[in-house]
């Protein structure tokens, strides 16, 4: 019997489990450069490894960036949410701080509010689709 790679097991539960997830600048203000993305993505992969999830997809615009991710069903999105914002919100604050302080005030990166869609029944490949063909800034 072939073996579905997505699916992953741990001591008591077997899951397969991903999510979309869509993070906007506070105030949707245009602050994203491809720079700035490389490295937004970077930080929320090392971020996601911690929390034994994965990163399959990323992309943004220049307001904000999509997620795809895999996660266990032991991990608390919203937990991961917050720490994948305030992570990012603040490496990117110290590496970014000339370019991001034109657009963003008071230590904000991101809007407090956020989207999360469990990506079921669908293909995945719809989905990742998606993400990739967001309009990155050159």
């Amino acid at each position: 019997m072939e073996q579905n790679k997505d699916i992953r097991q741990g001591r008591h539960a077997v899951w397969d489990c991903h999510a979309h997830l869509v993070f906007v600048t506070k105030y949707r203000r245009g602050a994203f450069t491809d720079e700035i993305l490389t490295d937004c993505e970077g930080i929320m992969r090392q971020v996601c490894e911690d929390f034994s999830c994965s990163l399959e997809e990323f992309n943004g615009e220049d307001d904000h960036v999509h997620l795809l991710i895999n996660f266990p069903a032991t991990v608390q999105l919203s937990k991961l949410v917050n720490s994948l914002k305030g992570v990012s919100s603040r490496l990117l604050r110290q590496k970014h701080s000339d370019h991001l302080s034109k657009y963003l005030w008071d230590g904000h990166l991101w809007s407090r509010s956020y989207y999360c869609g469990t990506a079921g029944g669908g293909p995945l490949s719809v989905l990742a689709d998606y993400v990739q063909s967001q309009r990155r800034p050159g």
